[in-house]
């Protein structure tokens, strides 16, 4: 059985709070619920609870130079940069929708640089990303996907992974505290911490087991 993601949380602050206290430092306080809110109004659909159970833990993350948190070098990030982020990446999905249609995209690299239209699908939010512009997206699609975890950048597109760890944001928060606890690797990914006491994730290179998603 899959534990909330309060518990997951707890267990993630604490293994911070001993071996990775610059990372722990840089969690944000709980959102304002009127952000959440605000942030729901601009998606226009409520967000799916658990991740509105994460933000009223830690809205997000004070400093991306202070370690990552999630495997892949993502940070969370804030209802305000929830928002903000959709609006940007929902606006590359119209464009892309538009070239499909037969009309002329903006320019070439709106032609080339995304292999899925899916690519900032308005009913895929993003939770988390990267300094490189990748980012984590919560699937509020309605059907099976409904819940699910995938990475998404311009290039590659949506991405779904094999691993377990991908099947809904619940899973992916527990995986995450596992992995610390026990020192053991994490979809490719080994906890670590620098001499700023900061944590990262070392990546172990291991056979490709994303999808890109298309539909």
């Amino acid at each position: 059985m899959t534990a909330p993601i309060s518990e997951s949380w707890t267990r993630i602050e604490k293994w911070l709070a001993v071996y990775a206290p610059a990372t722990y430092a840089a969690l944000a306080p709980p959102a304002d619920p009127a952000d959440i809110a605000a942030a729901e109004r601009v998606i226009g659909r409520p967000l799916l609870k658990p991740l509105v159970v994460s933000l009223l833990r830690h809205d997000g993350f004070l400093d991306p130079f202070q370690g990552s948190l999630l495997p892949g070098r993502y940070r969370w990030i804030s209802a305000r940069e929830i928002a903000a982020a959709w609006q940007l990446l929902t606006g590359f999905y119209d464009k892309c929708e538009a070239d499909e249609r037969g009309k002329e995209a903006d320019n070439d690299f709106m032609k080339l640089g995304f292999s899925s239209v899916l690519y900032g699908h308005p009913q895929l939010i993003p939770i988390a990303r990267d300094l490189g512009g990748g980012h984590v997206v919560l699937d509020h699609r309605p059907g099976a996907d409904r819940g699910l975890v995938h990475e998404a950048e311009a290039v590659e597109g949506v991405m779904r992974g094999s691993h377990e760890m991908w099947a809904s944001l619940l899973t992916f928060m527990e995986a995450i505290a596992t992995s610390l606890e026990t020192f053991r690797p994490l979809n490719g990914n080994m906890p670590a911490v620098d001499e700023e006491q900061r944590l990262y994730w070392d990546c172990i290179p291991l056979h490709n087991d994303r999808t890109l998603l298309r539909s």
